[in-house]
């Protein structure tokens, strides 16, 4: 993922300017962390504990609930740290790991819900064959496609974004680092690019899951509309960008 300009940091969106506020978002996001996990945490130990809540929904529950605590720790516990500590920077190789994690849990959570349609589809419409169509095997499998689909998705995106040269500053207008506003940094016209990555994504989760109509279709139109939307509709500030982020003059 090579990279022609020198920024070596981002700087996220901050919240507020005075440190009272700050310390005051802090606590209000320590307390959503807290309730995530407290809640995912009692749905792990509840599974985990009783073995009669083993069934193939369960299994699926306890890999969401994974998908879902570690999804909120990869962007809000930068974020807590950002305001206790009065900063806005996150740095490169931060940032890449930080979309990196975001694009493949979000992408193996979507791909998991998508399974879980199907277990209920199972369990609704042929019930006489749930126990031959979704055995351990066949949830282990699926469990695997999923978490396997997530990844690959978040080895093209993060490649596609973090190989564009950024030369429009390095201020993200968003609280963690996002795609759709790191496309906005990019001195080339990237719009086309991360469609195809985009349809290439969709196309390989409708592939694998082949499964009935469910919520999980506008859980993914309201993704497809926060990466493919103008940036006339949402445009971040462009704030001076220190010297460090200056592009390289040709050699």
């Amino acid at each position: 993922m090579s990279n022609t300009s020198s920024i070596t940091q981002f700087l996220l969106l901050a919240f507020a300017h005075t440190r009272e506020l700050q310390l005051l978002h802090f606590w209000l996001f320590l307390g959503i962390y807290l309730a995530a996990l407290l809640g995912n945490g009692l749905i792990l130990t509840t599974i985990a504990c009783d073995h009669c809540l083993h069934p193939s929904m369960y299994f699926f529950l306890l890999s969401l609930s994974v998908l879902d605590l570690s999804s909120i720790s990869t962007t809000v516990s930068k974020t807590m740290a950002n305001s206790l500590l009065d900063t806005r920077a996150i740095s490169y190789s931060g940032c890449v790991l930080q979309v990196f994690f975001f694009l493949f849990l979000i992408s193996a959570e979507y791909s998991l819900l998508t399974i879980m349609a199907y277990d209920r589809y199972v369990a609704i419409c042929n019930p006489l064959h749930y126990g031959t169509l979704l055995g351990s095997r066949a949830c282990a499998h699926m469990a695997a496609a999923a978490w396997g689909t997530g990844f690959l998705t978040a080895v093209l995106h993060t490649a596609n974004t973090f190989s564009l040269p950024l030369c429009q500053g390095n201020a993200l207008d968003q609280f963690f680092c996002e795609v759709p506003h790191i496309l906005k940094l990019s001195c080339s016209h990237s719009y086309l690019r991360e469609v195809g990555f985009l349809v290439v994504s969709v196309w390989m989760a409708q592939s694998l899951f082949h499964v009935p109509p469910s919520p999980c279709p506008l859980f993914l139109s309201t993704g497809m509309f926060a990466y493919l939307k103008p940036s006339s509709i949402s445009s971040p500030s462009q704030e001076a960008c220190s010297p460090l982020c200056q592009p390289r003059s040709p050699v």
